[in-house]
């Protein structure tokens, strides 16, 4: 394999080998993922065959109105399919919860699985579950490695304005996705992507890739490459402060952010007492008129309310009032009053 990065052309001559492969029956897998996301790689490998004896995910946790108590989307998965579950609160023996450790520890041993397959689980893996599986644990991660290690690579993605983006297979080790690389392939970054659409090509790519990545590990096919020290970068966690809009900011950027943060957690803004959620935007062409303030609605019509930015107006496409539901620009109007001169932001908040 080159040197360089394994983009989708170092490993094709690789895929050409697959048809001599064993039979995929053959290995076993533990999968360790919680969100849609890691959901749809289970049920890819499933699909190709893999024999999983143990899924990992998180805890049932608190969701909707009335937050009863609801499980993962890859613990629903592995239910339906007759899969064994374990819901480990952490996995570290000397931790806060060493009884929950011990007892994920010794259904892992049990497994016997070749491998382990881990993909936005969301509990650390200490060094003893890193080597506890014969060929170790593999990653599915959402970026092209080294660019955007971390918790939030899709959103962090976008939000910068990154052309492109991929799915990295990778082996891992202690560190933070710092593992080395086994495929990648990329993916472009559409100019109207947001988290949720770049999210499910993503996942599909995500499980294709692992499936293979696993066919070639069966017949030692995998060819490690360690990721450059240049181009490094972390996806931090999102935090819900974010999604509060800052009109002082360019409109390209704020734009991106709008994207980035649908369906999680919505750019939003106050005006006329109420905070609005914003899901669609377009950055309008030409220069701000005369004496607009940041965040000031300079126009409004049927094709969305016009608000300045710092450098240009944003035009907001599709909204959302409290209690109501998105709506475009046409439908949401008829419902919530908004005309020129009045003002998003801190301003708006504080008047209220």
């Amino acid at each position: 394999m080159s040197k360089d990065a394994p983009d989708a052309t170092t490993v094709g001559p690789l895929r050409a080998l697959l048809p001599v492969f064993g039979e995929n029956q053959l290995m076993r897998i533990i999968f360790a993922g919680t969100p849609e996301f890691a959901r749809v790689a289970l049920a890819q490998l499933h699909a190709a065959g893999f024999e999983i004896p143990l899924v990992l995910t998180q805890p049932d946790r608190p969701a909707g109105r009335g937050l009863k108590l609801q499980a993962s989307s890859v613990k629903q998965f592995a239910l339906e399919h007759n899969i064994p579950v374990t819901q480990p609160r952490s996995l570290r023996l000397d931790g806060k919860y060493p009884e929950d450790a011990a007892a994920a520890r010794a259904a892992i041993e049990a497994a016997q699985a070749d491998a382990m397959i881990v993909a936005a689980y969301g509990l650390i893996l200490p060094q003893w579950v890193l080597t506890t599986p014969r060929l170790g644990c593999f990653n599915i991660h959402a970026s092209l490695l080294p660019r955007w290690r971390g918790a939030a690579p899709i959103h962090r993605a976008i939000e910068a304005g990154d052309n492109e983006t991929g799915i990295t297979i990778m082996r891992m080790d202690a560190g933070l996705d710092t593992g080395d690389m086994l495929l990648m392939e990329k993916v472009a970054i559409l100019p109207a992507d947001t988290t949720a659409s770049l999210h499910d090509r993503l996942a599909a790519l995500g499980g294709r890739l692992m499936v293979e990545a696993l066919e070639l590990a069966a017949c030692g096919g995998l060819a490690p490459v360690k990721q450059p020290d240049q181009g490094i970068s972390y996806a931090h966690k999102i935090e819900k402060h974010e999604a509060a809009i800052d009109w002082a900011d360019g409109a390209t950027a704020i734009e991106r952010r709008i994207r980035a943060f649908n369906p999680f957690p919505v750019a939003a803004s106050p005006v006329a007492g109420a905070s609005l959620k914003i899901w669609e935007s377009a950055v309008l062409p030409g220069q701000l008129p005369a004496g607009a303030r940041p965040g000031e609605v300079v126009a409004v019509s049927e094709r969305g309310v016009d608000v300045a930015a710092a450098d240009a107006v944003l035009r907001l496409t599709r909204l959302q009032k409290p209690g109501g539901k998105p709506l475009d620009a046409a439908e949401f109007l008829r419902g919530f009053a908004l005309a020129p001169g009045m003002v998003f932001g801190p301003a708006a908040e504080a008047a209220s």
